[in-house]
């Protein structure tokens, strides 16, 4: 059996007159698009559109909520109590759900964005959050979140789907975490260092941490941020690289039980 790996992208989040990524070519390239709600970025016309361009394309679609933070793009940690966090996820699943059935399309996946992501990656209770949500609402929704964090942890207790993501243009420290964003060296900018990374999580399983050790992690889904400067050629040449190596790239729905 050959690796099976899901590429993932962050897209839908224009808003209104302003325009952020390049969501129409990126699209093409991936095989699960993560759509945000509105909260953080996006608003019902973009959700619409960019639902309406995933089935075009043939692209699983999933739920992509924030906090609402539209002004922080939901990058800044908000403290929200665990009851918050399920109503802010709920909500926006619901308003998803609406337009995803609209296009005859099933919601695939729930990727919490942002602050939201990492708070509950590091946080139980604001990850049993998010999986009750999705349960409540959907048992068959996959739970997309960091491999290794309390995001996964919340999914295995409630007996949820899940899926491991891994990030191709972000750096990782020894615990398993994602580098802030204001440190110097967070993101991945060379299309080589970052391809080489990627086919180590797959492949191996482990990725380098800005301190030097080897992170152990599970990559069942890449994702490559749609709004970054590089989106359009990470997420080519990371597909091109991964189907060179003989990984299938194909959405959750076929590979996660």
């Amino acid at each position: 059996m050959p690796f099976q790996v899901d590429l993932n992208s962050d897209l839908g989040e224009s808003f209104g007159a302003y325009q952020i990524g390049c969501d129409r070519e990126v699209i093409s390239r991936v095989t699960s698009a993560n759509i945000a709600c509105g909260w953080h970025a996006g608003d019902p016309l973009v959700l619409d559109h960019t639902i309406a361009l995933a089935k075009e394309n043939g692209v699983a679609v999933g739920a992509h909520p924030g906090y609402p933070d539209l002004l922080g793009f939901g990058r800044r940690n908000l403290a929200v109590t665990p009851g918050e966090a399920y109503a802010y996820v709920l909500y926006q699943l619901g308003a998803f759900a609406a337009f995803a059935r609209k296009h005859g399309l099933p919601v695939q996946h729930l990727k919490a964005h942002g602050a939201l992501y990492n708070m509950a990656g590091g946080d139980i209770r604001l990850a049993a959050a998010v999986g009750r949500a999705v349960r409540d609402f959907d048992r068959e929704i996959i739970l997309l979140g960091l491999a290794g964090s309390k995001l996964i942890e919340a999914a295995e207790e409630l007996d949820l789907r899940y899926a491991s993501e891994v990030f191709a243009d972000r750096a990782y420290e020894a615990d398993g975490s994602l580098v802030a964003r204001d440190k110097p060296g967070a993101m991945i900018t060379d299309e080589a260092q970052c391809i080489a990374r990627v086919l180590g999580m797959v492949q191996e399983g482990g990725v380098a941490a800005v301190t030097g050790e080897t992170v152990a992690v599970k990559a069942d889904s890449i994702c490559v941020h749609g709004d970054g400067p590089k989106a359009l050629a990470f997420t080519s040449r990371i597909r091109e690289a991964l189907e060179a190596a003989g990984v299938q790239v194909a959405s959750l729905n076929r590979f996660i039980p």
